[in-house]
């Protein structure tokens, strides 16, 4: 299996999905249903994951996707998207995530986030990077305030997920936010 790890930290590394990711991926994508099925629809067919991996390879500018694995086994722990990525003035993206079923609260989805604010900030050149949770998804907000994200606000009937407009509580990470974190 490849690994050309974009960044790697103690417990995890960070890298682009890969194609022989597929079978481990939609496996461990419907292992996680209950775990985040009112939240995100993870690919769990060999369909939907082609369609993920050609939006997440990078050859998209707007787009980044990344796979959290553990370092002592390789396994994949969760998955980070940045989209509608935006240079020049705005030097913008939105931050989307979901961790698998077994390595939630470990932590790995924790220092998967930190490797992903490094190269959004560092190797991106991004400003902001801004989070949208909808409220009654409880653990995606502490996980944001645990992070150090700041709550900026609500916004009503925000996204359409599962058919339905969808309100979200809005929040983001200023690259100057992440040098004062990190110094820390």
């Amino acid at each position: 299996m490849p690994t050309s790890f974009v960044r790697t930290s103690v417990r995890v590394s960070i890298r682009a999905l890969h194609a022989t990711d597929e079978q481990a991926f939609i496996a461990l994508a419907r292992k996680s249903r209950a775990l985040h099925a009112r939240w995100v629809s993870a690919p769990s067919t060999s369909a939907q994951f082609a369609a993920y991996l050609r939006q997440a390879s990078g050859r998209i500018a707007s787009y980044r996707g990344y796979v959290v694995v553990r370092n002592a086994d390789l396994a994949l722990a969760g998955v980070f998207n940045l989209s509608e990525i935006v240079h020049g003035v705005f030097r913008s993206a939105y931050l989307g995530y979901y961790g698998f079923a077994g390595a939630a609260r470990s932590g790995c989805m924790s220092e998967g986030l930190r490797l992903v604010l490094d190269t959004s900030f560092r190797d991106l050149g991004l400003h902001r990077v801004e989070a949208n949770v909808q409220p009654g998804n409880v653990r995606s907000l502490e996980f944001l305030a645990r992070s150090g994200f700041t709550r900026e606000g609500y916004s009503r009937r925000y996204l359409k997920i599962g058919g339905r407009w969808r309100d979200h509580v809005r929040h983001a990470m200023l690259a100057e936010d992440w040098r004062a974190l990190r110094k820390r």
